[in-house]
């Protein structure tokens, strides 16, 4: 059973939408904003050095996007230093009446993660560099845990696989009590590397956490998204992760491009009547979407699991 239907007319944007001169449109993070869908996408420039540019739709499909980036590597104070190769892959959640952003920060020092917030999606704030060199894949949930912000990422490591981990702050800038939570398993699906993908969301049986993973082949890597189920009260408690993946590369815009075979999210809508609308880059060049039932994909977890660690 398919648990993730394509849009019949994806990819919904690629670089031939956007107004500014750019070689690729993918990875985007997506959240509803006053009644309309906000897509922070990210773009090559010819440079090969990435950017994050908006775009607004009403029904999560069709995109307009802005005239100009939203956000462009800093030029000055220690943000430029740490994104002077580039910024990307945001993921978006909305707490505390404010959207954050965390952003990879790219420089010769590394990849750091970076945190912005905006209330308005007109302009934004940079708050601060959250992690040391080499993370990636920053998702904040969008509650708090006795009073802490939680978040999901995955930290480089040359001794363990490159596992999803938690840690916890009280004020969105220092990050402690880290814990590693779930890990790939070996000759399976995702068995090279996995990471969070869209922020958390929240279901009436737990936190659905739709991650990729990476399985190498003798044709390179091929990333493929899946799920997993955490506790609602203590999200370092994985109830479940789905034994089979909910989406893989098939279609020609996610075999052939800049990266090939690849699907990565950074961002899901959930809508009123338990769908979720999942928005992935496609070989690292267009944006894609489809549609999925959220009480499917926690059944999967609850029903057809493996063991997170």
């Amino acid at each position: 059973m398919e648990l993730v239907t394509r849009y019949r007319n994806n990819p919904i944007l690629t670089k031939k939408d956007v107004p500014y001169e750019v070689a690729t449109v993918h990875n985007a993070g997506v959240t509803k904003y006053q009644g309309h869908y906000i897509m922070l996408f990210r773009s090559h420039r010819h440079n090969g050095r990435s950017i994050l540019g908006l775009a607004h739709s009403k029904d999560g499909f069709q995109f307009k996007v802005d005239d100009k980036p939203f956000m462009e590597p800093a030029r000055s104070g220690i943000f430029a230093e740490y994104e002077a190769f580039g910024i990307e892959d945001p993921r978006i959640t909305y707490i505390d009446d404010e959207y954050l952003i965390t952003y990879s920060a790219y420089s010769q020092h590394g990849v750091r993660i970076g945190l912005a917030k905006t209330k308005d999606w007109k302009s934004v704030e940079r708050i601060a560099l959250i992690t040391e060199a080499d993370y990636r894949n920053v998702v904040i949930f969008s509650e708090k845990f006795d009073g802490l912000y939680a978040r999901l990422d995955r930290p480089h490591s040359e001794i363990s696989p490159w596992s999803i981990w938690i840690s916890y702050s009280p004020d969105l800038r220092y990050w402690g009590a880290a814990r590693l939570i779930m890990k790939p398993v070996q000759y399976h699906w995702d068995e090279m590397k996995i990471g969070p993908g869209a922020p958390p969301i929240k279901t009436d049986k737990g936190w659905l956490n739709i991650y990729h993973g990476v399985y190498p082949t003798m044709d390179g890597s091929v990333y493929r998204l899946g799920v997993a189920l955490h506790e609602l009260n203590d999200p370092s408690q994985i109830i479940g992760v789905g034994d089979n993946w909910i989406l893989q590369p098939e279609e020609p815009y996610e075999i052939t491009g800049y990266v090939h075979n690849v699907v990565f999210t950074c961002g899901a809508v959930p809508e009123e009547d338990g769908t979720l609308k999942i928005y992935w880059g496609g070989a690292d060049t267009v944006m894609c979407v489809g549609t999925a039932r959220i009480s499917e994909l926690v059944d999967l977890c609850l029903t057809n699991s493996r063991n997170p660690v």
